[in-house]
């Protein structure tokens, strides 16, 4: 380097901020601590530097959360098929998901090693999408559809497809029958808990699951239902 060079990169060195000097392996690690969506699209945006190290930051995430953002189908399978480490997805209230992000979402490379997943509260969502997804995800041992309009067949295709469940919430699924939690129970030896607040089944039927699996914890909210049934008010 010349001598009359040195004036030069010296003062863009004073202009450019320190964190631009971070090496790309460090600011990506650093973005990886991010815990939202939104953080994570905001650093997006700082620079084209930035929205690579976004990328490598998703590619080592191990959970993911969406609650609570406004995020639609295209942007949340984007993200998720960049997380190709992903164990942990958090898609609840507030997105704007249908039946489309969750069938972009299951061709995603991280789904099969999936441990858990939440559809809290998704009401553009039904069976086709779920079923898509619950039938490639067969590591999953903790899934949360409550407060969806899901039906027995979302539980025949858990029930068939992910043997190492260990908790379902079911909270306010009113088209759930008894059907679709007798293939659960039968199917899923590992399951511990069944979360049922707010379904239209009977207490009778909450008893004939624990005939098959007594130290099965059935929950409701707000009480808990161990081995004996508890109307709830």
């Amino acid at each position: 380097m010349d001598g009359e060079d040195e004036p030069m990169v010296a003062a863009a060195m004073a202009e450019e901020p320190h964190v631009e000097r971070l090496p790309a392996d460090l600011l990506a690690h650093t973005l990886s601590l991010l815990p939202t969506f939104h953080d994570l699209a905001m650093a997006g945006g700082v620079s084209r530097r930035w929205r690579r190290a976004v990328g490598r930051s998703l590619a080592t995430r191990r959970r993911l959360s969406f609650a609570g953002q406004r995020t639609g189908d295209d942007s949340t399978a984007r993200l998720v098929r960049a997380a190709v480490n992903l164990r942990d997805l958090d898609i609840c209230w507030g997105c704007h998901i249908t039946d489309k992000g969750l069938l972009d979402i299951s061709s995603a490379a991280c789904v099969g090693n999936l441990t858990s997943v939440s559809l809290w509260g998704l009401a553009g969502i039904t069976d086709e999408g779920v079923v898509h997804l619950v039938s490639r995800a067969r590591s999953l041992q903790h899934l949360n559809i409550g407060g969806t309009f899901i039906t027995d067949e979302t539980l025949y295709a858990v029930a068939n497809s992910c043997a190492n469940l260990k908790s379902i919430i079911l909270w306010s699924c009113r088209h759930v029958t008894e059907a679709g939690l007798l293939a659960l129970v039968n199917k899923c030896p590992e399951l511990e808990c069944i979360n049922v607040g707010g379904m239209r089944v009977s207490q009778e039927s909450f008893a004939g699951l624990l005939s098959i699996s007594p130290a099965l914890r059935i929950r409701s909210i707000p009480q808990i239902l161990n081995a004996d049934i508890v109307q709830v008010a």
